[in-house]
């Protein structure tokens, strides 16, 4: 079985929750794109846990994890992230964590390229992370990047990077004024936090091929959301990857594999962190109440996550280009305090209602929200674990978002630890 979970929305659906809940019936995880910019939080009996980098599924002694070569990786916050999660107590070791050979390296001069744009554009900011993200993928289609396999040949690692640095060193130094990086740094950054990792870095092609033929089980894990994919996206809004179920078989390095079900994820309201057209968003003690009410900040950034009622045009959209077969609902548990629940089901733009999710910015820009309510249901719900447990109201909200969405509704999720959920079939 090969399964893709992915993000309806903007990213933070709660993919890392159910990534490690499915995981038990999964051989292999695999991230397949995207770096250090985001943020899946698991709450299982060991802790409370955030990967930006590692698959969820590292949770799991059992299971192989996997950075497949359509990932970003940066080093340092790799070797961090190891670190923190042996501290607390899960064993990560080769056998249990695969590193594609493929990977391009996120370098610290990406970060820094990342900060200095964001800086300059100002309010014009696209809300990066300003982690690298955006400037290490533009160098991997440029052909001027470092791989992982390229820490296991010492002999010409360092004219590689003196190379690349005589090329990225124009634009530092002469396009924004900054003092050149040295060849010297790079080499030292690449020793501390690369080295310890060598044996972690095999071909995963290989790997998952031998998985395949085996018979084993292999979950795809996907980073942010289907609006924040670089060809379907908000564009420019958008991360540098692909964030869709269908790239899931080529960045995990099985370009041959065929995908068996996509399950999509996706939160019983919307939210949104960074910048960009957000057209259902609440503000004022409406937004507030909702963003405290699902703790809404980024597990990567700890920035305040834009909130709104459920939107239903933008999942529609989402829930079509991911393919999905069926889908998880999340934090459902967060709306039990309101009285009356807000569900966009259309836009309205220059006068013109539609249901239909715009492909141009500037008409996303100018859309407004068609808001219909319906009755809240008014009582935690956080122990519900079947769903005739629900008051009706819970019931019929779920039954609307399947409605509205075109997709059937499996799993509803009604807390943050591991069995805080329910089956619908």
């Amino acid at each position: 079985m090969l399964t893709s979970i992915v993000g309806i929305n903007w990213g933070d659906e709660g993919k890392g929750r159910m990534v490690d809940l499915l995981s038990a019936d999964y051989d292999v995880v695999v991230r397949y794109q995207g770096g250090n910019n985001a943020g899946h939080t698991v709450v299982n009996d060991k802790g409370r846990f955030v990967m930006n980098l590692l698959p969820s599924g590292i949770l799991r002694p059992e299971t192989a994890n996997v950075l497949g070569p359509g990932i970003v990786i940066d080093l340092e916050h790799l070797s961090k992230e190891i670190g923190r999660l042996t501290a607390a107590g899960i064993e990560i070791r080769p056998e249990h964590l695969i590193l594609s050979d493929r990977a391009t390296i996120c370098l610290p001069y990406h970060r820094l390229l990342d900060c200095l744009e964001e800086d300059r554009l100002g309010d014009r900011k696209f809300g990066s992370t300003r982690r690298g993200i955006s400037p290490v993928y533009a160098d991997k289609y440029m052909k001027k990047t470092l791989r992982m396999g390229d820490l296991l040949h010492e002999d010409t690692l360092r004219k590689k990077v003196e190379e690349l640095l005589e090329w990225k060193n124009m634009v530092i130094s002469g396009a924004y004024g900054h003092a050149p990086i040295l060849a010297d740094d790079i080499m030292d950054w690449l020793a501390c936090y690369g080295k310890p990792l060598r044996p972690y870095i095999r071909d995963t092609t290989l790997f998952l091929d031998e998985a395949l033929k085996a018979g084993k089980n292999i979950l795809f894990e996907a980073q942010l959301g289907a609006l924040r994919d670089i060809d379907f996206g908000i564009y420019p809004y958008t991360s540098a990857s692909t964030t869709l179920a269908a790239y899931a078989p080529i960045g995990a390095g099985i370009p041959f594999a065929r995908l068996d079900e996509s399950i999509g994820i996706m939160k019983a309201y919307s939210s949104c962190v960074g910048e960009g057209p957000f057209v259902c968003e609440l503000f004022g003690e409406e937004g507030h109440l909702l963003r405290e009410a699902g703790a809404e900040y980024g597990a990567a950034t700890g920035r305040p996550r834009r909130v709104g009622g459920f939107d239903a045009v933008a999942s529609r959209y989402g829930v079509k280009i991911q393919g999905c077969d069926f889908l998880a609902l999340t934090k459902l548990d967060v709306l039990s305090y309101m009285e009356k629940i807000p569900v966009c089901v259309a836009y309205e733009i220059d006068g013109r209602r539609t249901e239909s999710f715009p492909a141009s910015i500037d008409e996303l820009r100018r859309a407004k929200p068609v808001y219909e309510y319906l009755p809240g249901f008014c009582t935690d719900i956080s122990a519900c674990r079947r769903p005739e447990d629900l008051p009706q109201p819970a019931l019929d909200y779920i039954r609307c978002v399947e409605r509205a969405v075109n997709c059937p509704i499996r799993y509803v999720s009604v807390g943050a630890e591991r069995d805080a959920y329910f089956k619908l079939f």
